[in-house]
C-alpha cells in the first residue's frame, strides 16, 4: 500500500477530482477540507491579508492506483500551474492487533 497525499488550493479541487475519474483512480479518500500554512507557493491562511486555503485528499491505494492519481494530478497542474498543486507519496502498511488490524498475530 501506498499512501498519497494530494495538497491543492481550493479553487482547482472540483478539477482535481474530475482528472481522478477521467483515471478512475482515487475512489477512496480522506479529505482535510481546509488547510492553512505556507509554502513554495505562498502563504494560505484564510485570512483578510491571505484569504486562500488549501485541501488535502489522502489515498491508500496500489501503485498502479497512485500512478493514475499522479497523471491526474499532473493534468490539472499542467492547467493551473499557479495554484501550489502537490503530490507526495510514501510506502506504507496496516498495523495489525489491538491498533486497529483485524486480529492478533
Amino acid at each position: 500500500m501506498i499512501r498519497v497525499e494530494v495538497i491543492a488550493n481550493r479553487s482547482v479541487e472540483e478539477n482535481i477530482l474530475d482528472a481522478l475519474k477521467h483515471e478512475n483512480a482515487g475512489k477512496f479518500y480522506t479529505k482535510y477540507p481546509s488547510i492553512l500554512g505556507v509554502g513554495s507557493s505562498g502563504p494560505r491562511m484564510g485570512d483578510a491579508i491571505w484569504p486562500e486555503e488549501n485541501f488535502i485528499f489522502v489515498f491508500w491505494c496500489e501503485e498502479d492506483e497512485a500512478r493514475a492519481i499522479e497523471r491526474a494530478v499532473v493534468s490539472v497542474k499542467t492547467k493551473f500551474p499557479n495554484e501550489g498543486i502537490k503530490m507526495f507519496s510514501l510506502p506504507g502498511g496496516q498495523m495489525h492487533g489491538s491498533a486497529g488490524g483485524e486480529g492478533e498475530e
